[in-house]
């Protein structure tokens, strides 16, 4: 009998071979996870690979390792009760909001995660919108913030539209916050936590980004010890540790814990890996033993790079609350920053985080070493000369390969559509869970203005609904969407991958 595979074999890329070829290449991870593939007490997962054996403990059922594990996390962090997420933040966060907000109204920051809008879906929740502080270039901010960045950023939430919504809005059943948010920016949760306990209803704050907050000077609180009654975080993001591992923390008497467990239950599954949760278990470890010296050396290095970014003439480099997150603006020389991040990565072989708008997100961490910083620095410092020089010897100065601008008709519409990256009012016209479930037909996406949208549309990272189901798509945000589409972003959340098609609404 032939093999019955015989035939179909065809000659692929296999994922295992792609990543040890690219281990091997001298690219810098400017990018999470934390660990930057070179700092973590995890080695050789496929030989401690196991399930729920005797003597180790079952993390829905925690009683012996897996709890003494969770008690150390809460330890480090001043919760009084800290769960291991095996598939990131997002599953505690679908658990935080199912327990906190079974039903009724969720108050929560426009600017959340996809995964708190999955929340309200499945839980038949109507979400009430706080929306962020638009910084500009004029407005007196905590930070240096660049000319040429005006529009494109969401500041933070304010405790006064905080107070606002929940004496207007009724129902309200819990408040979600994202502090700090992808680029850095926090929100006061210490005083949004006093507001919405004179409601005695508990404040969820998703700090996927934040797991690293508190353990230095250098950094801001974290939301643990400002009065959070639930707190998320990622400890893969910033931290040495696997992707999809996490953290939720619980303080006070707000949150149901029993109902909490039951969430992380439905939500987790029921093979959680042991290579994961020795991964946090060690990042914990770490941090305990040797945490100081680690972020005192990533502090001084950080410091440093700060300091070398000061005499930059085109490029402007800076950072919002949080130091580790390296904002680079090309938009002085009109480059996109998309064609920034492809100058990094395919002449300096550096890979950022995050493209959007004219700027590029590099996240740092303590698995950052010199070589590291050094290679970043040496890299902007010599393509800030080049703009300089190019700037001083031709009207055109862009650089290198990039794409032709935009023909003047596209360019009316669209020039100043795309580096709008922060997010703006939209009409809400239903329930997410009424459009996701109501009838819809597909449209080209050039025609949707003014139609009740069926899906989400964002850029990923970082994951933030520039539309969602139930609201209108009104002419600015079209405008953005296409010109973002002209210039190559990859517009995710809508079920035509080649972003041509949005499902609206059939009304």
């Amino acid at each position: 009998m032939g093999c019955p595979f015989a035939g179909r074999i065809k000659t692929v890329a296999y994922l295992y071979d792609e990543l040890i070829k690219y281990r091997d290449m001298d690219y810098y991870p400017f990018h999470m996870p934390g660990h930057k593939r070179r700092l973590g007490g995890v080695v050789d997962p496929v030989t401690f690979d196991i399930t729920e054996i005797e003597g180790f403990d079952n993390l829905h059922h925690a009683e012996g390792l897996i709890l003494e594990a969770q008690k150390r996390a809460a330890g480090l962090y001043g919760a009084e009760e800290t769960h291991f997420l095996v598939n990131g933040s997002t599953g505690g966060i679908l658990s935080a909001i199912g327990a906190c907000a079974p039903s009724g109204k969720l108050l929560m920051s426009r600017n959340s995660h996809k995964a708190a809008y999955h929340g309200v879906f499945i839980n038949r929740l109507e979400a009430v919108y706080l929306y962020p502080e638009k910084y500009t270039c004029d407005a007196k901010n905590r930070f240096d913030f660049p000319e040429e960045l005006s529009g494109e950023w969401n500041g933070p939430v304010r405790a006064e539209e905080v107070r606002a919504a929940l004496q207007q809005e009724a129902e309200i059943r819990a408040v979600f916050l994202t502090s700090p948010t992808y680029d850095g920016v926090i929100s006061d949760v210490r005083a949004i936590a006093q507001e919405v306990h004179k409601f005695d209803i508990p404040l969820i704050v998703d700090a996927a980004h934040g797991a690293h907050f508190g353990m230095h000077p250098d950094f801001p609180e974290n939301a643990a010890a400002q009065g959070a009654d639930i707190v998320i975080h990622s400890l893969h993001k910033t931290l040495p540790s696997l992707t999809q591992t996490a953290l939720l923390h619980v303080n006070g008497d707000l949150v149901d814990r029993k109902k909490l467990r039951k969430m992380l239950d439905i939500y987790q599954t029921s093979s959680p890996s042991y290579v994961l949760m020795a991964s946090m278990d060690e990042c914990i470890r770490m941090l305990q033993v040797k945490g100081t010296e680690l972020f005192e050396t990533f502090a001084r290095r950080l410091r440093g790079f700060w300091e070398e970014m000061r005499d930059l003439k085109r490029l402007n480099v800076f950072h919002a609350d949080d130091p580790s997150k390296i904002i680079i603006s090309a938009g002085r020389s009109g480059l996109s920053g998309m064609e920034l991040a492809g100058i990094l990565r395919e002449t300096y072989h550096i890979e950022p985080e995050m493209a959007a708008g004219s700027y590029v997100l590099a996240l740092a961490s303590v698995g950052d070493d010199e070589e590291g910083f050094s290679r970043l620095a040496q890299a902007l410092r010599e393509l800030d000369r080049r703009m300089y020089t190019q700037a001083h010897q031709s009207s055109d100065n862009r650089i290198n390969n990039q794409k032709e601008p935009l023909d003047d008709k596209t360019r009316e519409t669209s020039e100043a559509a795309w580096r709008n990256t922060d997010i703006d009012r939209n009409e809400i016209c239903m329930t997410i869970a009424e459009a996701e479930m109501g009838q819809q037909r597909k449209a080209r996406l050039e025609d949707c203005e003014n139609h009740v949208s069926g899906e989400y549309i964002y850029l990923y990272p970082p994951g933030i609904p520039l539309i969602v189901p139930g609201e209108r798509m009104k002419k600015e945000l079209l405008h953005q969407l296409l010109a973002y589409r002209e210039r190559g972003y990859s517009l995710q959340g809508m079920e035509d991958y080649e972003m041509k098609y949005l499902r609206i609404m059939d009304t």
